[in-house]
């Protein structure tokens, strides 16, 4: 944050809260009817005149967006301010690793490493580290803790590095709970407090996140959204993430869930609702009388699938229930006043009177028209109401395997069976209400004589410790493990492809008989080869129906219809007659879950287990990288680096590395799940003397550039049309027959010095923020995408790796154009001064003849240009410090 140093509107006014006084810039001494705007720009509003500075802020951007126009296109940038940065260890190790690096150019040009510190609090959850190896007995969590930490010490050990070398640094310990549950339940202000230039402040807690869920902290009223790596990097280091004013789509709520709908089903019907109206780089805020009829964790279900549906975040503003929140987690008292008394104050505080804010367009969604869903087989915004599940799946099975329909028998692993099944992620398992009514159901199921059918693999991956102390108390946990729902480790697990192996017997079967199976998760993601490797068709569901598929054992039962089973007195069993209604449910909650719980698991959050303790912290300000680790390696982003950037230059004569049709996601482009030994990522561990077993997952080898630049495009699942009919991370070189591994090709062309080129479809970079979607593409020698469209974080993060991001012009891709990828492209006009939204001249020289077409810069705003002028921002702040 800025020290004060202007106040052009007048607005520095305080308050008082448990008998304290705290300095507020008060919106409502703006001029102009501040009140017609949405919630969100509000804090957008106040972290612009707390951040005035005449340079990154000034007065006109704070006019332009008190007088925001809610139909006008998006084109004036803002520099927002976030109050802190929270980060997980997947996306959070490659970023201290950048750091350490950044240490050692400043040092090597001459400069103080030391300045390269967090200038506002940054915290760290690990959460992405756990792997489901044990599954379905009492010693499932102690055994895949012991294998986290036996796999992933050298990280942990970095992690601990930079707890004691950087400022404004903490690490939460592996085994306490996934990000956004533990920033839900412990970590968010709401409201901030800081001294400055002597005076004591209070302000909006605002975040950015290396996680794009960061959007569940959305639900309590705090404005945040996840960014890349690299962008949290520079917010890390004091500068500012710039946007422009955006667009607010409002949600009218209206009525209220029918008994037994959950969070999951309305969540699930958001993402199709919302997808289909378009939010993609806009800001969601939810208003109406239905909000207060959700519960906060149902809210914050709601905010944390924002990605899902493609908006930038999705808000409910600070209400009663918020304060009752911050009670039942533990919040002290005075936080909870002073939470209550600004954010009435600010006019940030929703009551029933309140005044309805003026909107971009607003989507009407009457919650009791909400119905059980699940989504899939491969992306979240397909939803299909339970109803119609099996058929759909039916539909698909054909579609993806002819004839398949002769089947074998029902009682045996065959296409269409549940392999996972799996309660699993930050979006459910933070919400008491689905948990509960999940072991309600499986208490039922148990006493009824039902089990989980044999071939499915069963976890249960709690979102937090408070879960457990929750489902134990209410004794539901021992009917959850009877069915196989053991507890697998606190973390997120399946939902990020850590689902580890199927059973050998059950891998065997599917590999030979090349059968079409499917997992089942109370996630957020689930598309093609996320979840595992081996199942095909991914579908989410409330953990309920989770609960439910694995008795069922197959995607084509039909749940509505079909018994289960039979009880001990030999009478069919259906799904209704052990779904909870909403009365048990909220009974069960109001006898099990209490604030001790909470007070009790966050005591000592930052302690964690012994294993934990048991690691040493290397000393020193700049760290010793070994030339032995396979885990931790000295990126080459900065090798060479000169005090000054060069000038940006046309890009002549480059090939097309990989050609892409819609929908590709950073699953598809960043390395995740598994390492196959078979690709350039496990032959180079191979190599390095590490077996196949020992390989442990890509995401927990992000801080090695090696390994990830040869995971990089390499998902089984990657449809390169340069090589059309093959699956995987291939591509072919001009003039040669053979296929050879996208690595590989691009080593070639790097050795004949030929820069590359990535052309796709619409929607490019959708899904997880993973910055190795960016950084990976800029170590393989790309200097530029051509695609229809891109996703919000993907687009950033290509430009903070020094990637051109260039789309098609409307109504042009590349089949209209006539390409086919084997042509050899100049793209001019970005040396004669390359401006934000430019047009630029694109030569597609062939066998056939040119095809010439102009493309758009996706470089939308002016700090985004100077990021790209130095090559990446990271090479601007390094430059800048």
């Amino acid at each position: 944050m800025q020290d004060i140093s202007r106040d052009t509107f007048e607005t520095l006014d305080s308050l008082v809260s448990s008998g304290r006084e705290y300095g507020f810039y008060n919106l409502e001494k703006l001029p102009g009817d501040v009140c017609r705007l949405p919630y969100c720009l509000r804090i957008l509003l106040e972290n612009l005149l707390r951040s005035e500075d005449g340079q990154s802020v000034t007065s006109p951007d704070i006019e332009k967006l008190l007088n925001w126009d809610p139909q006008a296109v998006p084109k004036h940038e803002i520099a927002f301010s976030p109050a802190r940065v929270i980060l997980q260890d997947f996306t959070g190790v490659p970023s201290v690793v950048d750091l350490a690096v950044m240490r050692d150019a400043m040092a090597g040009l001459g400069k103080d490493p030391s300045m390269i510190n967090p200038q506002v609090p940054v915290e760290l959850v690990i959460d992405h580290s756990v792997q489901v190896d044990s599954f379905g007995k009492p010693g499932s969590m102690a055994e895949n803790l012991s294998r986290e930490f036996q796999r992933n010490r050298e990280r942990y050990n970095f992690l601990k590095w930079g707890q004691q070398a950087l400022a404004n640094f903490r690490v939460v310990p592996p085994a306490t709970g996934i990000i956004h549950q533990v920033n839900l339940e412990y970590l968010a202000r709401v409201v901030f407090s800081r001294e400055i230039g002597g005076r004591l402040f209070a302000y909006p807690d605002t975040l950015v996140g290396t996680d794009s869920h960061t959007t569940m902290i959305n639900g309590l009223g705090v404005l945040g959204w996840g960014v890349g790596g690299i962008e949290a990097e520079a917010a890390m280091l004091g500068q500012p993430v710039s946007m422009l004013i955006p667009q607010v789509v409002g949600v009218r709520l209206s009525g209220k869930l029918r008994d037994g709908v959950t969070a999951t089903d309305l969540v699930l019907t958001m993402a199709e609702v919302l997808r289909r109206k378009g939010v993609v780089g806009k800001l969601v805020e939810f208003f109406g009388p239905g909000v207060p009829e959700l519960s906060l964790a149902d809210r914050a279900t709601l905010s944390n699938m924002s990605p899902e549906y493609g908006a930038t975040c999705a808000i409910f503003p600070v209400d009663s229930k918020t304060l009752d929140y911050l009670e039942l987690t533990g919040r002290e008292e005075s936080r909870i006043r002073l939470v209550e008394d600004y954010s009435r104050a600010q006019g940030l505080f929703l009551e029933k009177n309140s005044r309805e804010a003026d909107y971009s367009s607003v989507v009407d969604v009457d919650l009791g028209s909400i119905e059980l869903s699940i989504s899939g087989p491969r992306r979240p915004q397909d939803r299909i109401s339970l109803g119609s599940a099996a058929s759909s799946f039916s539909s698909y099975l054909a579609e993806t395997l002819p004839g398949s329909e002769k089947a074998a028998a029902k009682d045996e692993l065959r296409n269409g069976s549940v392999v996972i099944a799996s309660i699993t992620s930050c979006t459910n398992t933070s919400n008491p209400s689905v948990m509960i009514g999940a072991g309600i159901l499986a208490r039922k199921a148990v006493e009824a004589g039902l089990q989980s059918k044999p071939w499915v693999k069963t976890s249960l991956g709690p979102g937090s410790r408070v879960v457990s102390e929750y489902l134990s108390k209410s004794g539901l946990q021992e009917y959850l493990d009877q069915l196989g729902f053991n507890n697998v480790g606190y973390g997120c697990t399946t939902c990020i492809g850590n689902s580890g192996p199927l059973p050998e017997e059950v891998s065997a079967r599917v590999r030979e008989e090349n059968l079409v199976v499917c997992s089942v998760l109370s996630g957020n993601r689930n598309f093609e080869g996320r979840i595992s490797p081996e199942v095909k068709a991914n579908y989410l569901a409330s953990p309920p129906l989770v609960i439910a598929y694995a008795l069922a054992g197959n995607m084509d039962f039909d749940l509505e219809k079909v018994p289960l089973g039979k009880n001990r007195q030999g009478r069919d069993v259906f799904m209704k007659d052990l779904w909870p209604d909403d009365a048990e449910i909220q009974q069960c909650m109001a006898e099990s879950v209490g604030r001790e719980q909470f007070n009790k698991v966050y005591k000592d959050i930052f302690k964690g287990t012994p294993e934990w303790g048991m690691i040493d912290a290397p000393a020193g300000d700049r760290f010793v990288w070994a030339d032995s680790s396979t885990y931790i390696r000295k990126p080459t982003f900065f090798d060479g680096i000169r005090a000054e950037p060069g000038a940006a230059g046309d890009i002549c004569n480059a090939r097309v590395l990989v050609m892409l049709g819609d929908s590709v996601t950073t699953d598809h482009i960043s390395p995740a799940g598994s390492i196959p030994s078979n690709g350039p990522a496990g032959k180079y561990l191979i190599e390095k003397g590490v077996r196949p077993a020992d390989f442990n997952s890509f995401g927990s080898r992000r801080g090695n550039h090696e390994v990830m630049v040869r995971g990089t495009f390499a998902n089984i699942r990657l449809r390169n049309k340069l090589v059309p009919g093959i699956e995987g991370g291939y591509t072919r070189l001009p003039g040669e027959s053979g296929i050879v591994s996208i690595f590989d090709a691009a080593e070639k062309y790097r050795e004949l010095g030929i820069p590359l080129l990535v052309i796709a479809g619409k929607e490019y970079g959708s899904g997880s923020s993973r910055d190795w979607a960016a950084k990976g593409t800029s170590l393989l020698g790309v200097r530029a995408v051509i695609a229809e469209s891109y996703e919000r974080i993907h687009r950033s993060n290509l430009i903070g790796m020094g990637v051109l991001p260039l789309q098609f012009m409307e109504g042009e891709n590349a089949d209209i154009l006539g390409l086919s990828g084997t042509e050899s492209y100049s793209i001019t006009g970005i040396a004669a001064g390359l401006a934000p939204g430019a047009s630029l001249t694109v030569k597609a020289a062939g066998d056939s003849g040119a095809v010439e077409f102009q493309v758009l810069a996706r470089i939308d705003t002016p700090n985004e240009m100077d990021y790209y002028r130095h090559g990446g921002i990271l090479h601007y702040v390094l430059r800048n410090n």
